[in-house]
């Protein structure tokens, strides 16, 4: 949670400083590239190939041959990356020519996004090191420093552009780059943040190159499967904004803004309910008990949809007024609300598919069946494709959100059709039954939000700070009220099971506090 509101503050930063002009469309395309590599690597197929290898030492050799492993992953990494980024560094220009050929239009806005990717090129080093300790450490059960790592890449952007914004103003240097700057010091302070615990642990760096290990094929071999199986939804994104680029200034900004603002309830329940369940689902599936993987995956699953349903009618229901608070200040003016809230609505659909694919793809891998989600992700990545150039014909850049909303449900579904049949089942009468009625409570309660949210604009009036939040906060909470009633009308159990895990998890002792629940 708080490596999301963390998040979320960093793109009030961007928003207030620097809009959803020319100069922050560019940031965004400088930044895609990197940023893919980066929910590839730390929230998708490192994870997704790595863990179950490094499980798998720990468990069935010993935890020395486990952190040789480490150190020959980390020196590999370092390696493949540093080529990357060298040879990015060299075609640049190219690169952004590929993305943005229509940034040229606008005068010097195609030579600053050659200008900030150059400076945040190296960032795929830093991501690909840090996601390599995430996934050591989320082997050895402990998920909550991992879980802050995003929070460090958030708070060194942050803090460098706090600290650089008026130094580079006074200079005459673009005031961006200190945003670019920031994502690098971010980069680092997740390496830095979970080093400590790792060596607490037990693990000490050298840097070995072999490429022959068993292990390091074994990921390898897994990880290229996995990197296409997961890259679903960030091809998609990166399709929308290559489209986005040709819809006029701010489009791709808007995209990039609300679909921040629904990755946060994916990063809150659907990467936190898929990062702790993985472990789990690698070691059933090394004991090939698919009894158990299909109560663990379904567990999960229900937990999301509990958690990930409410919030994207939520984010539907008050789009307008949460852009509103968040973002609506300084350079991010009113028709940059109105046009990002309409983006919001039109992603938020796909809330549930992006979620429910960050727990189904891994367990694919951790079953060691590869080619099942690189087929549906390929599928996928088509059907998107053609859902944005048609879609973005009629409904300009609401149409790419659209598209990759139908897109990730697509692969969702398909996914967990898939893999009924591969482990005997996936609960699926129970997980029909439970979306039905945690639906209907979300519905009802997107209803009375609407409404209330309505009439309180008539009593609360003002665009002060303040107005907008008590406008918004006491519609939240009301509803939330008429959530929880319904909840328990419907005799959801899930709904229990989350008020019973959240509260479990506040009165534990900080002894324990990594440990799942």
């Amino acid at each position: 949670m708080g490596s999301r509101l963390l998040g979320i503050i960093r793109d009030m930063l961007f928003a207030g400083f620097f809009g959803a002009g020319n100069v922050m469309d560019a940031f965004n395309i400088a930044f895609r590239v990197p940023n893919l590599l980066r929910d590839l690597f730390a929230e998708g197929a490192m994870s997704a190939a790595f863990v179950p290898v490094f499980t798998r030492y720990l468990t069935g050799k010993s935890r020395d041959e486990a952190w040789r492993l480490g150190s020959i992953v980390l020196s590999s990494l370092f390696v493949i990356t540093g080529v990357l980024v060298v040879a990015g560094l060299v075609f640049t220009e190219p690169l952004v020519d590929l993305f943005a050929s229509a940034f040229r239009a606008e005068p010097g806005k195609f030579q600053l996004t050659v200008l900030l990717a150059r400076v945040m090129l190296p960032f795929l080093i830093l991501v690909a090191l840090a996601a390599a300790c995430m996934g050591m450490l989320n082997s050895l059960r402990r998920f909550f420093v991992p879980a802050l790592s995003p929070a460090m890449f958030n708070v060194g952007t942050i803090v460098t552009i706090l600290a650089l914004y008026p130094v580079f103003v006074w200079l005459g240097v673009r005031p961006i780059m200190a945003g670019a700057l920031g994502t690098l010091v971010g980069g680092l302070g997740q390496i830095l943040l979970q080093w400590p615990l790792l060596r607490k642990e037990g693990f000490r760096y050298r840097f070995v190159l072999d490429w022959r290990h068993e292990g390091l094929r074994q990921v390898g071999v897994l990880m290229l499967p996995a990197v296409v199986g997961l890259a679903a939804v960030q091809v998609n994104l990166l399709v929308n904004s290559i489209l986005a680029t040709s819809e006029g200034t701010g489009a791709v900004s808007w995209l990039q803004y609300a679909f921040r603002l629904m990755y946060l309830p994916i990063g809150l329940f659907g990467v936190s309910i898929a990062t702790a369940v993985l472990p789990s689902i690698s070691r059933q599936a090394d004991n090939k008990d698919h009894a158990a993987i299909r109560g663990t995956l379904s567990s999960g699953l229900r937990m999301m949809l509990m958690l990930n349903v409410p919030a994207m009618a939520g984010l539907i229901a008050l789009a307008v007024p949460i852009v509103e608070l968040i973002f609506e200040r300084g350079q991010f003016e009113r028709p940059d609300t109105i046009a990002t809230a309409a983006a919001v609505v039109f992603y938020a659909p796909g809330l549930v598919g992006y979620s429910a694919v960050k727990i189904a793809a891994p367990t694919f891998y951790a079953l060691r069946v590869s080619r099942i989600p690189v087929m549906v992700s390929v599928a996928t990545m088509v059907l998107n494709v053609v859902l944005n150039v048609t879609l973005v014909r009629v409904l300009s850049y609401r149409g790419l959100a659209l598209g990759t909303a139908i897109a990730s449900l697509f692969n969702a579904a398909a996914l967990l059709w898939l893999l009924r049949r591969r482990i005997g089942g996936v609960d699926g009468r129970r997980l029909c039954v439970a979306l039905l009625k945690i639906a209907s409570a979300s519905a009802l309660m997107a209803l009375v939000a609407v409404a209330l949210f309505a009439w309180l604009n008539r009593y609360i009036t003002g665009v002060s700070e303040i107005a907008r939040g008590a406008r918004l906060f006491l519609t939240i909470g009301a509803s939330l009220g008429v959530l929880v009633v319904a909840a328990k009308a419907l005799r959801i159990r899930e709904f229990d099971d989350a008020v019973r895990l959240f509260v479990g998890r506040l009165t534990r002792r900080t002894g324990t506090s990594e440990r799942p629940a």
